[in-house]
């Protein structure tokens, strides 16, 4: 008797045995399945996959993690994430997983979400500069420039080469104030790299800054490598204008509005640029329609103001200039054009106090020199 029972429990061994076996071997093929897919794009069917290898044994780091990889991949972000902190409370120093933590937060949006999880990876390889772009680049657009800076400025001179780097240091660079350095290093990296969104980026920093030829070099660059970039013609044109170039400035404009109508600023622009060129009736149209979009737009009511001024209309003008004025005392173009509708009302009193303040402004604006 206890012969045959000792041969019955050997029987349930064998048979536990074999039911693990097959039990393993069942885990792997979906396992090796669920990778497969993902690799061919299938993320539906690999995260179906990699869950029902889970339900079987949860503890599977290394699939939790394929599994939060592919839930990311499909966009379900606040999904990955969760496993991605399933796993860090088991191996809290798994930088790999911080990493993609980190990401997962980052396309989502959520920088705020991002910038600890890249900053914790950064304590354990601070010289990893794809770590150091992705941080920069989350502070940059968190409003924190100045923090993206400091943390760059001691990778730069090793990896001066790294478009990637070279591109976010410019954009830390503008972020923090030092827009003309920033602008320059966006430019250099367009050279050298061809890249559109530096060109973009730099010419835009350089129209900020009023320097016209080097906006327009750069936006015009831009143009030609992509008209499809957001707002694109209304800002070369900008720049032609700045530039001087009102007639390559109008054809740009006329574009931007026959792709969006309701652009502010090339209605605001072209509108300016037909009332110089006397064509009244139609600057009207188009200054009203800017007026219409963006009723608190200084800028909008002056150039109305001068619409007005040029149309012989000095009454109204001075009334809108005076308003202006006091809005924005140190505006410099409404004093100037105050001053000479005032001349021309035979007000030279007023005339001259407004000269007056126009030489204080430009005094102040030379001794400050271009903007940084």
């Amino acid at each position: 008797m206890l012969a045959f029972m000792r041969a019955a429990a050997l029987t349930v061994l064998i048979c536990s045995s074999a039911i693990a076996q097959a039990q393993q071997s069942a885990v792997e093929q979906v396992l090796s399945r669920a990778v497969t897919e993902q690799q061919n794009g299938d993320l539906q069917a690999a995260i179906g996959d990699y869950q029902k290898v889970l339900a079987l044994d949860a503890k599977l780091a290394d699939v939790r993690v394929n599994l939060g990889a592919a839930l990311a991949q499909a966009g379900r972000f606040d999904e990955a994430i969760a496993q991605y902190r399933l796993v860090l409370k088991a191996e809290p120093d798994n930088t790999d997983v911080r990493r993609n933590l980190g990401l997962a937060y980052y396309k989502k949006g959520d920088l705020g979400g991002a910038i600890p999880q890249f900053e914790e990876c950064r304590k354990r390889q601070p010289n990893d500069v794809g770590l150091a772009v992705l941080l920069g680049d989350s502070e940059v657009r968190s409003g924190k420039g100045a923090e993206a800076l400091a943390m760059l400025t001691p990778l730069e001179a090793a990896n001066a080469a790294n478009p990637d780097f070279a591109y976010i240091l410019g954009t830390a660079l503008i972020a923090s104030g030092k827009r003309r350095d920033g602008a320059m290093q966006l430019q250099r990296l367009a050279d050298a790299t061809q890249s559109v969104d530096a060109y973009f980026l730099a010419g835009s920093t350089f129209l900020d800054l009023n320097e016209a030829e080097l906006a327009r070099k750069d936006l015009d660059t831009a143009l030609r490598m992509n008209p499809a970039l957001p707002h694109i013609y209304t800002l070369a044109g900008m720049a032609r204008d700045s530039a001087g170039d009102h007639e390559a400035a109008e054809k740009a404009f006329r574009e931007a509005l026959r792709l969006d109508p309701g652009d502010f600023n090339a209605n605001l622009y072209l509108g300016a640029i037909l009332t110089k060129r006397r064509d009244l009736e139609e600057a009207k149209r188009y200054l009203d329609r800017a007026l219409a979009l963006n009723q608190a737009s200084t800028m909008a009511r002056y150039e109305v103001a001068m619409w007005k001024s040029t149309s012989g209309q000095y009454d109204s003008a001075v009334v809108d200039l005076e308003k202006i004025v006091k809005e924005d005392p140190d505006w410099l173009e409404p004093h100037v054009e105050l001053a000479a509708v005032y001349y021309r009302l035979h007000r030279p009193a007023e005339g001259a106090k407004q000269r007056e303040i126009v030489a204080r402004i430009t005094e102040q604006q030379q001794s400050r020199g271009p903007g940084r």
